[in-house]
C-alpha cells in the first residue's frame, strides 16, 4: 500500500463513468506501480471517485475536465482545497485536437508524482558563474504520442528516468521506452522548461528544434504556475468543478 493516495475525479461530459474509464484508471495504476515506481521510487494508489461523491481529505486529485479555457477561467489551478497536489486533464480539448485523453492523464499523473508542487529543478553549471535550471518534468521531453505505449489497450505516456537529468551520464537508460540516448535529449515534439541563471529573463521553453522565448506562458500551464509562489496559488474545490 502506497503512502500517496490519488482520487480520480471525472467532471467531463465526454468521458463517461463506465467500464472504459475503469479500464483507464487500472492502466494508470499499473503504469505507476509497475513502470514508474521502480525507476523513481515513488508509488501511489489510485481510485475512481463515484459520481456525486467527494475525495478523502488526504487524497491528491487527478481531475478529468472538458475544456482547458473553461477550466482556467474557473480557477482550476495547482492545489486542492486541502493544499494537496492537483492534476488536470482536458478531455474535450484533447479529442478536438486528435489527442488521447488517457495519454494526457498519464502525463499529468506522472509529472504530479515527480514534482508535486511544481517547484523542483536541476541545476547544470556550464560556466564559472552561470548555468541553467531545468524544470523537473518527467514527460515533456518525450511527450509526443508516437513515443507512448499501451497498457491493456490504454495509451500511456513515455517518461524519462532520473538519469535524464544527470548530465554526467554517458550510458544508461534515460526513458522507459529507451528512445532517448543521452541526458537532456529532447525527442521530436518534446520540450523542457529552462532558466538561464546568468542571463535572467525568467523561464523559457526549449524544444527539440529551438528555444521558445515566449514572454508569457499559457494560463494554467505548468510553466506559468512555476512563476506563482505556492502560498499565492488558487485552491480548488471538488464540488465546483463543472
Amino acid at each position: 500500500m502506497a503512502n500517496i493516495k490519488i482520487a480520480v475525479i471525472n467532471k467531463s461530459t465526454v468521458v463517461k463513468n463506465d467500464s472504459q474509464l475503469v479500464k483507464v484508471v487500472a492502466a494508470l495504476q499499473k503504469q505507476v506501480s509497475r513502470d514508474f515506481a521502480p525507476a523513481w521510487g515513488i508509488d501511489a494508489d489510485l481510485r475512481l471517485v463515484a459520481p456525486n461523491s467527494k475525495p478523502a481529505a488526504n487524497e491528491w486529485w487527478l481531475v478529468i475536465l472538458d475544456n482547458s479555457d473553461q477550466a482556467g477561467a474557473l480557477g482550476y489551478h495547482d492545489i486542492t482545497s486541502k493544499g494537496l497536489p492537483l492534476g488536470k486533464v482536458f478531455a474535450k480539448t484533447d479529442l478536438t485536437y486528435g489527442e488521447d485523453w488517457a495519454c494526457t492523464a498519464s502525463h499529468e499523473l506522472l509529472e504530479m508524482l515527480a514534482d508535486p508542487t511544481i517547484n523542483l529543478t536541476v541545476f547544470e553549471e556550464n560556466t564559472a558563474n552561470g548555468g541553467v535550471l531545468y524544470a523537473y518534468e518527467v514527460c515533456d521531453a518525450c511527450e509526443d504520442e508516437k513515443f507512448a505505449y499501451k497498457i491493456d489497450g490504454v495509451l500511456v505516456s513515455d517518461f524519462v528516468y532520473p538519469a535524464w537529468f544527470e548530465s554526467f551520464r554517458k550510458t544508461g537508460q534515460f526513458d522507459f521506452m529507451k528512445k532517448i540516448s543521452k541526458p537532456l535529449q529532447l525527442l521530436s515534439g518534446g520540450y523542457i522548461g529552462m532558466y538561464n541563471i546568468k542571463n535572467g529573463g525568467g523561464w523559457t521553453q526549449k524544444t527539440a528544434e529551438k528555444v521558445n522565448m515566449r514572454s508569457r506562458a499559457a494560463v494554467g500551464s505548468r510553466r506559468e504556475r512555476r512563476t506563482v509562489p505556492l502560498n499565492q496559488r488558487i485552491l480548488s474545490t471538488a464540488n465546483k468543478q463543472k
